[in-house]
């Protein structure tokens, strides 16, 4: 059975569809929860940063102990971190350098890891950090110096 009243029809077709001013509502709702969200969220970059910085220290260390066992020594701070990526050409030179990283990684805020040895805080060893957001040697260095 088709209903074919006319008033009926007419009524349907006022009511269908939402109006301008619903949908401007709606969207003005979704941008507030949007930017409330992205502001809430800012502070997790700086943790992610400091987060692969501590992953990346650990992933050189690990290559910087390879190289100390094939080779008896770390590299010289003349060498460097380059030392795990291309054989050194300065003294002491490896007998039994390998490749061990595809490249030097850099920081999350673009600078080379800064590498000593002998360390300024590890004379027995070396110091591996990075130099944090202000990219210049400071006391807030990650990983943090004790």
């Amino acid at each position: 059975m088709r209903n074919s009243d006319p008033l009926k029809r007419q009524c349907f077709r006022n009511e269908a569809g939402y109006t301008l001013f619903e949908i401007m509502l709606v969207l003005g709702i979704i941008t507030i929860l949007v930017g409330s969200s992205i502001y809430m969220l800012s502070g997790n970059l700086d943790v992610a940063k400091e987060r692969r910085v501590e992953t990346d220290l650990r992933s050189i260390s690990t290559q910087l102990s390879v190289y100390e066992m094939e080779n008896y020594f770390f590299p010289t701070t003349e060498q460097g971190l380059e030392a795990l990526v291309t054989k050194p050409t300065i003294e002491p030179i490896p007998k039994r350098w390998k490749r061990l990283l595809e490249a030097v990684p850099l920081d999350p805020w673009g600078i080379p890891y800064q590498y000593l040895n002998p360390g300024k805080w590890n004379p027995e060893s070396y110091d591996l950090y990075s130099w944090g957001p202000d990219r210049r040697e400071s006391d807030d260095d990650l990983p943090r110096k004790k």
